[in-house]
């Protein structure tokens, strides 16, 4: 990329998607030819052969309800079997299981497409706004996702915008590039800000940290699955029962009729007390109408506005256990903000009234529209740091997890450590790669696995490297090397079968702190007994070799010490404390037999 070419920014949203350029020094949304800022993320496709994108397609979802698509985000990069039963039956389309555990997004009787099939189509037509209205044939692109999407969500955001023929130049968080979108024309040299941003079909809360131009995610946390489409299909249940019809089968024409009344009455409801909701001819004859309050729709979503509260919760603890003091300004981002209820509430729960300043909509395409023009030139003195929002480290003896990179490191990084081998003429390490936020390895996710081979050598003889590196869109290269023979092996994690469920992303920082003292207790006994499996057999293997060299009586002191040490392995849970008191009891005791072995060995060397 030459540093003229210019970088759009893409907001690809799970309701509407939006382009954004820095023109001039001012970063602008770009409209298409009918002087619409925001496409509708919805994709429906003809009988023809022809595909329609937007307000068009989303016209057509009453006529051609399964042949229109919307809200594919909500399953892009994830695999079949992540999705639970109740979630495949509220999907807004239907899906089957596609070879390798992939998901196929049924079209109507024309076949299937994959999420980055119908995701490219929508990514596509922002290339011809953002073409039309720069005048210019268009490349290179930023493009947003939840901050908690994993490695393989990233990875097929990716892809489908290669599909759609882009070169994707940085991929970022959409909490940050809310507040990049904010900060940029602030004076203040220091501020804390809290971005709220509840989509259509996620939520993330992100704290940062703005300092002279610099932005510092420090604390993050999210839900993939929880969004407005949630409580617009409560609203649309609420429906059902008010006008009778739960009792009846619907046709997918008929639902989607009463899916669009019901987002409709919520939208209004924004700036109205009370919508009329009309469905005319519903059944070709029949017409239903009823009416919608504010209260009634507030009952329906604080369900699920209280479960954002939860994740807020997690994410202002761990900033506080780094340090953070109280945020500055509370934004928020995303359509579902523009509900009253969402602003009264985050007030009441946090004592800081929200910042409106920016429009909910376009804060995240404004945000990636700034990141672009920092890449092309367009922007100066601006600095983007995230962060990682979950540990990443290898499994080391006794099953036990060894951070490589922690949880909130500022991206790009890249870290490493030194490790050998535990068994004697062992000649090959499996180096096991996890993600998350436990003590022991099996509680984490496995992100993949690299085997390096080696000469056998005794234990503790060999050296294997182990560097982790993730860039600045979250994907994570594992390299791993023997020092003796110099020979690298690569894995990047974007590229393996990664199945991580949605449900262990949101689960695995609370988890972390619900079984934190049970997590380290397994840790600490974990540590101990390895401590007494290597203690037990160095000292019988030390007896056999001084013979009667060792008095009578400190033999027998240092066979108890060793057998008390020997019946507390042998029990499944054995105290730590004890187990650990009998280790230090052994090593005491083991201080002559250890001089007489070393006089042993300078008299055999100097014979």
């Amino acid at each position: 990329m030459a540093e003229t070419d210019l970088v759009v920014g893409i907001d690809l949203g799970t309701t509407h998607s939006l382009v954004s350029v820095v023109d001039s020094g001012f970063p602008i949304v770009l409209a298409d030819g009918d002087g619409r800022r925001i496409l509708p993320s919805v994709v429906s496709y003809q009988d023809s052969g022809d595909v329609l994108v937007g307000s068009a397609a989303l016209r057509n979802r009453v006529v051609a309800p399964e042949q229109t698509i919307g809200s594919v985000k909500r399953v892009i990069g994830r695999s079949y079997s992540s999705l639970s039963q109740e979630e495949i039956e509220t999907l807004p389309f239907s899906i089957e299981q596609a070879e390798g555990d992939q998901i196929a997004v049924r079209i109507g009787k024309s076949g299937t497409k994959s999420p980055e099939e119908i995701s490219a189509e929508i990514l596509a037509r922002l290339k011809q706004t953002a073409e039309a209205a720069m005048e210019q044939p268009l490349e290179y692109v930023v493009i947003t996702v939840p901050a908690y999407f994993n490695h393989r969500q990233r990875e097929a955001t990716r892809q489908a915008a290669e599909l759609a023929g882009w070169s994707v130049k940085r991929i970022i968080n959409e909490p940050t590039a809310a507040a990049l979108a904010y900060g940029l024309d602030r004076g203040a040299d220091h501020e804390r800000v809290a971005v709220y941003d509840l989509g259509g079909g996620t939520f993330d809360l992100s704290i940062l940290e703005l300092r002279e131009g610099i932005f510092e995610v420090i604390a993050t946390a999210g839900d993939t699955r929880l969004g407005g489409d949630d409580i617009d299909r409560a609203v649309a249940v609420w429906l059902q029962n008010e006008l009778g019809l739960s009792e009846l089968t619907l046709s997918a024409e008929q639902q989607a009729k009463i899916d669009i009344a019901a987002r409709r009455a919520k939208e209004d409801l924004s700036t109205e007390e009370q919508v009329s909701i009309e469905l005319p001819f519903f059944d070709g004859s029949q017409s239903y109408s009823t009416s919608l309050d504010r209260a009634t729709l507030e009952s329906l979503a604080l369900p699920w506005l209280e479960k954002t509260r939860t994740i807020c919760q997690k994410a202002f603890l761990e900033a506080e256990h780094k340090g953070a003091g109280e945020i500055d300004h509370l934004i928020l981002v995303g359509g579902s903000t523009q509900m009253p209820l969402v602003r009264e509430k985050l007030q009441e729960w946090f004592g800081t009234e929200p910042d409106v300043t920016q429009h909910p909509d376009e804060a995240i395409a404004i945000g990636a529209g700034l990141q672009a023009g920092i890449l092309c030139g367009r922007v100066r003195q601006v600095v983007l740091l995230d962060v990682v929002p979950l540990s990443l480290g290898i499994e080391t003896i006794g099953g036990l997890m060894n951070v490589i990179i922690p949880r909130n490191t500022t991206i790009p990084a890249k870290a490493g450590e030194m490790f050998t081998n535990a068994v004697p003429n062992q000649s090959s390490m499996a180096v096991r790669i996890l993600q998350g936020e436990r003590e022991m390895a099996a509680d984490n996710w496995l992100l993949g696995d690299i085997t390096v081979p080696f000469e056998p050598s005794p234990k503790g003889g060999a050296r294997v490297g182990v560097q982790f590196e993730i860039d600045e869109n979250g994907l994570l290269t594992v390299l791993a090397r023997d020092t003796k023979t110099g020979i690298d092996l690569t894995l990047s994690i974007e590229n393996a079968a990664v199945d991580v469920t949605d449900e262990a992303v949101e689960q695995m920082v609370s988890e972390s702190i619900e079984h934190a003292f049970d997590d380290m207790n397994q840790r600490i006994l974990t540590e101990v007994r390895m401590k007494s499996e290597e203690l037990l057999p160095a000292v019988d293997t030390a007896l056999a070799m001084i013979g009667d060299k060792l008095p009578a009586e400190q033999r027998q002191q240092i066979e108890q010490a060793a057998q008390s040490v020997r019946l507390l392995t042998e029990q499944e849970n054995p105290p730590v404390a004890e187990l650990k008191s009998a280790n230090q009891v052994l090593d005491d005791s083991t201080q002559h037999l250890a001089a007489l072995l070393v006089e042993q060995a300078m008299d055999q060397a100097f014979e």
